[in-house]
């Protein structure tokens, strides 16, 4: 398997290339998507990776294919985004209690001889978080710089009644698409 770039800062991708074996660097591509003004999550989360792409590209040679992507939790059609601080992720987190979740993940891997883009959604119906749970779960760090403040994989676990869709697209990156490319 070829050596990719991430383009990305992201831990979570990280983990999922690493847990794939597929050996790649990381570099953080200096985007700053908090200038789009798109309020269609699709929308918002195509154009989001595009600009990461393109400022990668602006900074980087393609010297060896480079993967970046982007992910937007939504409920209700409203996007959830990062939290910026405790009282906010509460209140992202409340709008996902009880409710059906839509994570979406775009994803643009670019090699010099094709581009892939790809954009999936994993849905998730939660029951109601536990306050005291909650409560605890904010305390922490974990929720910080996660889109919607959420972790399928961590504390909305006990939660989920159903999942309609990929666990990797939820959690930053659909590589089960991304592998046939890469052999």
């Amino acid at each position: 398997m070829q050596s990719i770039v991430l383009g990305s800062s992201s831990f979570t991708r990280a983990q999922i290339l690493n847990s794939f074996g597929v050996p790649f660097i990381q570099r953080e591509c200096g985007f700053d998507e908090e200038t789009l003004q798109y309020s269609v999550p699709a929308h918002f989360v195509y154009h989001a990776t595009k600009g990461k792409m393109q400022s990668y590209l602006e900074s980087w040679n393609l010297e060896i294919p480079v993967l970046c992507a982007d992910t937007v939790v939504t409920a209700n059609g409203e996007i959830l985004r990062k939290a910026k601080d405790v009282q906010d992720a509460r209140r992202i987190l409340t709008k996902q209690s009880g409710n059906k979740v839509s994570i979406l993940t775009c994803m643009i891997y670019k090699s010099r001889e094709f581009e892939l883009i790809d954009l999936s959604s994993t849905d998730y119906l939660f029951s109601t978080f536990n306050k005291e749970a909650l409560d605890a779960y904010l305390e922490g760090d974990e929720w910080k710089g996660k889109a919607g403040a959420c972790m399928v994989e961590g504390f909305c676990k006990p939660y989920i009644k159903e999942v309609i869709g990929l666990e990797s697209t939820a959690m930053g990156l659909s590589i089960e698409k991304l592998l046939p490319f890469l052999l």
